[in-house]
């Protein structure tokens, strides 16, 4: 099984038109043949977009996400669109009641995101992002910019607040012959839609994954959130295999890496504090990022 896409997942694209939109749109298309079902741009209704690749496909354009989703019957829509209108093409996705929102964009306000968690909480969507690689089910679906290449089907679900460390966790299961569910990059803003726990749930609740894999980063306090309900779950007698990374963790105090919610401020965030829940949740955390693939196997083998 898989969590949030699989081959059946039809996606709108919101941004599909721009050279971002087109490039990763015609990469999922090819990515065993990801179900891109329309465009939406609000000055372009009614055209056709073709994409550059051999056998060119065809996707309609329509005005609005809510006329697209009427159309289609899409059940997701990624937004490529740039950080000055991201934060209302989220909200126009949410108003059109789409279920599974992804956004990719980088450098959204953080005042804007507010507006969208404020509008989101009230809603029935699930947002992924802003500022994330998207989700990638091996062999069935991809939504985002992850490379389709290092995947393969398996049973590691992989979660990460980093986008290139998500390809390496991929990277280094795919090595290990174990291969993943799931990817789930989640962003590292520090306003987003989903979460840890929130992955993690829903892998905890996946029969067809065995074994996860955390990556965190420094700054803010979602990793010993998402220890504490792991060891609250292990008292339930839910729990699986995990190992871990935290990004950052060599980072001076108050210095921002990379990410707008990797900061650390106020002696927390730190990556010590992390790592430190982490392990007491059972998390066997990993030296590098190298020897993420290595270091599961290890927790596998007791």
């Amino acid at each position: 099984m898989s969590i949030l896409v699989n081959k059946d997942t039809k996606i709108i694209v919101q941004g599909l038109t721009g050279k971002t939109g087109t490039f990763h749109t015609e990469q999922a298309l090819e990515y065993y043949g990801t179900k891109m079902v329309a465009g939406v741009h609000p000055k372009k209704g009614g055209e056709t977009w073709s994409s550059g690749v051999d056998g060119a496909a065809e996707l309609p354009i329509f005005a609005t996400v809510g006329e697209a989703r009427e159309a289609t019957g899409a059940d997701a829509s990624v937004i490529y669109v740039p950080p000055a209108g991201a934060a209302a093409a989220i909200i126009e996705a949410i108003d059109a009641e789409i279920p599974f929102i992804v956004c990719i964009t980088e450098g959204i306000p953080v005042a804007d995101m507010i507006k969208v968690k404020a509008k989101l909480d009230k809603s029935s969507s699930r947002l992924l992002g802003p500022n994330c690689p998207g989700i990638l089910t091996p062999e069935e679906c991809k939504i985002g910019i992850m490379p389709g290449s290092i995947f393969k089907k398996g049973s590691v679900g992989v979660v990460s607040r980093s986008g290139t460390l998500t390809y390496e966790a991929v990277f280094q299961t795919t090595n290990a012959g174990l291969g993943q569910t799931t990817a789930v990059g989640i962003g590292g803003d520090p306003v987003k839609g989903t979460e840890f726990i929130d992955v993690l749930e829903m892998f905890l609740a996946d029969d067809e994954t065995k074994s996860m894999i955390m990556i965190g980063e420094i700054g803010g306090s979602a990793e010993e959130e998402a220890a504490q309900f792991l060891m609250d779950e292990a008292k339930k007698g839910r729990s699986k295999p995990m190992a871990g990374f935290i990004a950052g963790r060599t980072a001076p105090p108050g210095r921002t890496m990379g990410h707008a919610g990797a900061v650390i401020s106020g002696g927390k965030g730190g990556a010590e504090d992390k790592i430190a829940a982490m392990e007491e949740a059972g998390i066997r955390v990993s030296p590098s990022p190298a020897k993420l693939g290595e270091t599961l196997l290890e927790v596998l083998k007791g």
